[in-house]
C-alpha cells in the first residue's frame, strides 16, 4: 500500500518538479526566438547587446529581457565555441538568474550555463563576478568563455594572486570577472586597508555566480580569511617545546578524533610542569595553573596537536623547507595559507623547517559574510541537496535540481565492507586489474596523498600501469583527468571535488589537439582535429562496450557530497558507467562514527579472509553516520558565523567610515566633530554634571586640554569666574581649539591640511581597528569558559565586544584630535630626513597588503610635511609610534626593531 507522501508526490509532483515546470514556458520562448537570432550577423549580435543594455539601464526589468538575452548568448556560443546549449542548460541559467543554486550533474556543461545569467545581469553595467575554486579554472574559464562574451560585445577579466594592481583594477572593471573565492575575499580586505579611492580594485558587489558552490560556501566556510602582519619572533620557544613532546606518553593526554582536539591529563600536567622547570622555561615558583602560564600552556597544547593530530602528506606537505597545507576537500596545496594561534609554527618545529613568526590580524572576514555583501548570489554544483538547509538558512539560497539532458545509465553498487584495510586494498587492486584487462577505464578515489601513494605501490607490484593525481601532481591535473577516460586507463585521484575538467570516454579531444599542435606546430590544425576526433570516437565506442568509466572509491568521506561528486564523474551525458565503494572497519569514518555492532555482526557471520559484505542496510547506516558529521560541521559553521556577525556589524561601520573619508574632498567637519566630542568628554570627566564648583578638577582639565588639544588656555581662572558652568567652559574651549586649528590650516596651506587630516584619520582608524581585532580574538578565546558559570558565551561576547567598540571609538576621537594638535609644518631639510623613514614604513604596509608591491605610494605617517611638536631624540616618550622597520629615532642608524623597539 502506498503512503500518503508517495500518493501526494504522484498527484502534485515534488516542489522541485514544480520549479522545473515553472520555467518551461520561458525555455519555449527562448527556443522560438532561435530562428530570428540565427539570421543576425556577428555585428548585429553585438548591436543587440547594446540595445538590451540601454533598456536595462533605463529601468526595464531584467526578467523581461531574459528570453532575448538568452537567445543572443545561445547564438554567440554556437558561433564562438561550436556549442549549442541544451534546454536543461537554459533552465539552469534561469534558476541562477533567479538567485538559486542549480544542482547539475557532472558533464552537464555548468561552465557554459553561467554565461547566460552572467550576460543578462552584466547588461545592468555593474559588473558580474564568476567565482571558481582555483586559479587554473578561473584563467581557463575566462579564456574559454571570454570568446562568447567577446562575440556579444562584452569584456572579460580574470583576477589571480600576485597580480599587478593596475591589471587587477582593469579585471574588476570588466563586464564579467572570473576570480577565486580567496582572492575576492582578500581583495575586499585589501581595499579596506587602502589610503585612497583610486587604489581600490573592486567596484561593488552586484551579482556573483559561485561555481562548486558547496565547496566554497560550505567546506571552506569553517575558517575565516585573515590578512596579517608579523609579530615578535619566538622560534626558539617552539623548538624547545617541540623537543619535549616526544617524551610525553599516551597516559599524559587524551585525543578526541571527532573534534581533532587534545587535552592533558592530570598526570600529563604534572609531568609537563616538572620538565618545564628543569628546562628553565618556567620559574620554579610558578605552576601551569597560574595566569602567567597561559601562553606557555597554549604553545605546549599546540605542539602536542601538531604531533598527534596533524599528519604529514595528509594535512600538510613539506616543500622547499616549508610546511604547505593540503586542502582536505580538494586535495590541493594551499600555498600562502597558514594555521593560526601558533599551530603552523608548531608543525614547522616538528618538521625541522624554518619557523616563520606568528602574525597579528590586520583584517579578517568569513566567506559567509563576504558573499552576503552581494545584492544577488547564485551557485552551481553537482551536489547541493544534502546541504539545502544550510544554504537556505545562512545565504537565503534555494536549491533546484536541474534534470539531466539524457537519463543516467550508471550502475551504482552497494558498499562492500571488508574486515581489514589490507583485504580492502587487495580487492581494489584485483578489481582495477580486471577492468584494465577488459579495457574499462578506472578512476580510484582516495582521501589522502599517503593512501594514494601506497595504492600506487600496490598497483606497480601487480604490474598495472596507472596515473596518480594528488597535491604533488597538481600541475598536471587537467592532463591526467583528460586521459582518465581512455581505453584501459587506471587513475588514482585524491579528492575529486571541483576538478573542473570532464572525464570523457575515449579521451578529451580538445586536450589531445592542443598537445599534438604543441608537439608539431607546423601541422594543419583542421587535419589534426579531424584525425583525433575520429580516433577518440572509435575509442569511445570500445570504452562504452567495456562498461564505461568505473569509479572505485576506497573510503567514505565525512561528507556525502564529496562521495557523490566522485560517483558523478562516471555516467556523464547518458554514458554507461559503474561505481563501487570498497570500505573496511579500519577506515576513519567507520572507526570513529560507525557502530561496533557491525564488527560483531561480521564476526558472527564468520566471514573468510578477503570476503566482503554488501547490503542496502549498510549504506543506510553509513549515510546516518555521515549525516551526523555533516550536522556537527554545520553547527561549527553556524557558531563561527554567530560570533563573526557581531564583528561584522562593527566591520561594516569601520569600513563604511573609511569609505566616507576617502570619498570626501574635505574631512575637516569630521575632525571638528571629533574634537568637539573630545571637549564634551573631558569636561564631563573633570567637571561632572550636577556637581558643585569645589568638586571640579580644573587642574586635571587644564593638563588634559594641553595634552589632547594642544591649547594653553586659562581653564582654572575661567572656572573661578562667577556664574560659569560646564556649558560655558565647553563653549570657550570649542572656540579656542577651532581658532588654534584654523591658524594651523593657514600655516600648512589648505591642500596640505586636507591631505594631513585625511591621512591621520585613515591611519588612526586602521591602528585602532587592528588593536580592536586582537582584543576581540583574545575575548573570543576565553569567553567560552563563561558557560561554566551558566552564562551564554555568545551574549557575553556581544555585550563586551560592543563595550570594547565604543571604547575604541572614544580612543579614536582622542588620538585624531591629539595628533592633529601636535603636527606642525617642517622645513625642506627636515622633510628629506623623514622621507626615507616614511618610505620604509609604507613598504612594510604594502608588503602585507600586496606582497608583490615594493614601491611606496603613500606614507604611513601623517605627512612628509608634518612632525610631532616637542620631538626629542633622547626622549622615547616623544617619538610617537615608529614603524618596526624604520630607522630608530634615537639616531643610532639601526632599525627601530633592533634598537629601542627590541622586544
Amino acid at each position: 500500500m502506498l503512503g500518503l507522501g508517495t500518493i501526494k508526490r504522484k498527484v502534485f509532483g515534488t516542489p522541485n518538479d514544480r520549479k522545473v515546470k515553472s520555467v518551461l514556458p520561458l525555455v519555449a520562448q527562448i527556443n522560438e526566438l532561435e530562428p530570428e537570432f540565427e539570421k543576425l550577423s556577428d555585428t548585429e549580435i553585438k548591436d543587440r547587446t547594446e540595445a538590451l543594455a540601454m533598456r536595462a539601464q533605463n529601468g526595464e526589468d531584467l526578467d523581461d529581457l531574459l528570453p532575448e538575452a538568452f537567445a543572443n548568448v545561445r547564438e554567440a556560443a554556437k558561433r564562438a565555441l561550436g556549442l549549442r546549449a541544451f534546454d536543461t542548460q537554459l533552465m539552469g541559467g534561469i534558476f541562477l538568474h533567479q538567485g538559486n543554486i542549480a544542482e547539475m550533474k557532472t558533464g552537464e556543461g555548468k561552465t557554459l550555463v553561467a554565461t547566460f545569467p552572467a550576460y543578462l545581469n552584466a547588461l545592468a553595467g555593474k559588473g558580474v563576478h564568476i567565482v571558481t575554486v582555483n586559479d587554473y579554472l578561473a584563467k581557463r574559464d575566462a579564456e574559454w568563455m571570454g570568446k562568447v562574451y567577446s562575440a556579444l560585445g562584452l569584456t572579460t577579466g580574470v583576477v589571480y594572486p600576485q597580480q599587478p594592481d593596475s591589471e587587477k583594477k582593469d579585471a574588476y572593471g570588466a563586464d564579467i570577472t572570473y576570480a577565486t573565492n580567496n582572492e575576492l575575499g582578500f581583495d575586499y580586505l585589501r581595499d579596506n586597508m587602502r589610503a585612497s579611492l583610486k587604489e581600490m580594485g573592486q567596484r561593488g558587489h552586484f551579482f556573483a555566480i559561485v561555481d562548486e558552490v558547496d565547496s566554497i560556501l560550505i567546506d571552506e566556510a569553517r575558517t575565516p580569511l585573515i590578512i596579517s602582519g608579523p609579530s615578535q619572533d619566538r622560534s626558539e620557544l617552539y623548538v624547545q617545546i617541540d623537543k619535549l613532546i616526544p617524551e610525553i606518553s599516551e597516559d599524559h593526554y587524551t585525543l578526541d578524533e571527532k573534534t581533532r582536539g587534545v587535552t592533558f591529563t592530570d598526570d600529563g600536567n604534572d609531568f609537563v610542569e616538572e620538565r618545564l622547570h628543569q628546562l628553565g622555561l618556567m620559574p620554579e615558583d610558578q605552576t601551569l595553573y597560574d595566569p602567567e602560564s597561559t601562553t606557555l600552556v597554549h604553545h605546549i597544547t599546540q605542539a602536542l596537536k601538531a604531533h598527534k593530530v596533524f599528519l604529514k602528506d595528509k594535512d600538510y606537505m613539506v616543500r622547499n623547507n616549508e610546511v604547505v597545507l593540503v586542502d582536505e576537500f580538494t586535495g590541493r596545496m594551499m600555498a600562502g595559507r597558514r594555521l593560526s594561534d601558533g599551530l603552523h609554527q608548531a608543525i614547522e618545529a616538528k618538521e625541522g623547517c624554518d619557523i616563520q613568526p606568528e602574525n597579528v590580524t590586520l583584517a579578517s572576514v568569513t566567506f559567509q559574510n563576504y558573499f552576503r555583501l552581494y545584492s544577488k548570489l547564485a551557485g552551481m554544483t553537482g551536489t547541493a541537496l544534502t546541504e539545502a538547509e544550510e544554504f537556505s538558512e545562512i545565504y537565503g539560497l534555494g536549491v533546484v535540481e536541474v534534470p539531466t539532458n539524457k537519463p543516467i545509465a550508471r550502475i551504482d553498487d552497494d558498499d562492500a565492507i571488508y574486515r581489514t584495510a589490507r583485504e580492502k586494498f587487495e580487492a581494489i587492486v584485483e578489481t582495477a586489474g580486471e577492468c584494465h584487462k577488459k579495457g574499462q577505464p578506472v578512476l580510484v578515489g582516495t582521501t589522502s596523498i599517503e593512501k594514494s601513494e601506497m595504492l600506487s605501490e600496490m598497483l606497480k607490484a601487480a604490474d598495472i600501469p596507472h596515473n596518480v593525481l594528488n597535491a604533488r601532481q597538481h600541475e598536471q591535473e587537467a592532463q591526467i583527468i583528460a586521459d582518465a577516460g581512455k581505453l584501459g586507463a587506471v587513475t588514482i585521484a585524491t579528492n575529486m571535488a571541483g576538478r573542473g575538467t570532464d572525464i570523457q570516454l575515449g579521451g578529451n579531444v580538445e586536450m589531445r589537439v592542443q598537445q599534438q599542435l604543441t608537439e608539431t606546430p607546423d601541422a594543419d590544425p583542421e587535419e589534426v582535429r579531424t584525425r583525433i576526433e575520429a580516433e577518440v570516437a572509435d575509442e569511445k565506442e570500445k570504452v562504452k562496450a567495456a562498461g564505461g568509466l568505473y569509479v572505485l572509491a576506497t573510503e567514505r568521506h565525512e561528507s556525502r557530497r564529496i562521495d557523490n561528486q566522485l560517483r558523478g564523474r562516471s555516467g556523464r551525458q547518458g554514458d554507461p558507467g559503474h561505481s563501487s565503494f570498497f570500505l573496511s572497519l579500519e577506515d576513519d569514518l567507520m572507526r570513529i562514527f560507525g557502530s561496533d555492532k557491525l564488527d560483531k555482526m561480521l564476526s558472527t557471520l564468520g566471514m573468510k579472509e578477503g570476503e566482503a559484505i554488501a547490503h542496502p542496510w549498510v549504506n543506510k547506516s553509513l549515510e546516518k553516520a555521515q549525516a551526523k558529521v555533516e550536522g556537527r560541521n554545520f553547527d561549527i559553521r553556524k557558531q563561527l558565523l554567530k560570533f563573526d556577525d557581531v564583528m561584522n556589524d562593527q566591520r561594516k561601520a569601520i569600513f563604511g567610515q573609511r569609505m566616507e573619508i576617502m570619498e570626501a574632498d574635505e574631512v575637516n567637519e569630521i575632525t571638528q566633530d571629533m574634537r568637539h566630542q573630545v571637549i564634551d568628554d573631558l569636561v564631563d570627566q573633570y567637571m561632572p554634571p550636577k556637581t558643585y564648583a569645589d568638586q571640579w578638577d580644573t587642574q586635571g582639565l587644564y593638563v588634559a586640554v594641553m595634552e589632547k588639544l594642544g591649547i594653553d588656555v586659562p581653564v582654572i581662572e575661567w572656572a573661578d569666574e562667577e556664574g560659569v558652568d560646564d556649558e560655558e567652559i565647553i563653549e570657550r574651549l570649542t572656540k579656542a581649539s577651532d581658532e588654534f586649528m584654523a591658524q594651523k590650516a593657514v600655516a600648512f596651506g589648505p591642500d596640505n591640511m586636507r591631505t594631513v587630516e585625511k591621512q591621520i584619520l585613515l591611519q588612526t582608524i586602521d591602528g585602532k581597528w587592528r588593536d580592536h581585532l586582537l582584543t576581540l580574538e583574545h575575548l573570543r578565546s576565553v569567553v567560552g569558559f563563561r558557560g561554566y558559570a551558566q552564562r551564554d558565551p555568545l551574549n557575553e561576547y556581544k555585550t563586551e565586544s560592543f563595550q570594547l567598540f565604543e571604547g575604541m571609538l572614544d580612543g579614536l576621537r582622542e588620538d585624531v584630535s591629539q595628533k592633529l594638535a601636535q603636527i606642525r609644518p617642517i622645513s625642506e631639510e627636515e622633510q628629506k630626513q623623514l622621507m626615507a623613514q616614511l618610505i620604509e614604513q609604507q613598504r612594510a604596509t604594502q608588503r602585507v597588503i600586496d606582497p608583490d608591491v615594493a614601491q611606496a605610494e603613500h606614507a604611513e605617517a601623517p605627512s612628509a610635511a608634518a612632525v610631532a611638536e616637542g620631538f626629542d631624540e633622547n626622549d622615547p616618550t616623544t617619538w610617537g609610534n615608529p614603524g618596526r622597520n624604520s630607522e630608530c629615532p634615537c639616531g643610532s642608524g639601526k632599525k627601530f626593531k633592533h634598537c629601542h623597539g627590541k622586544v
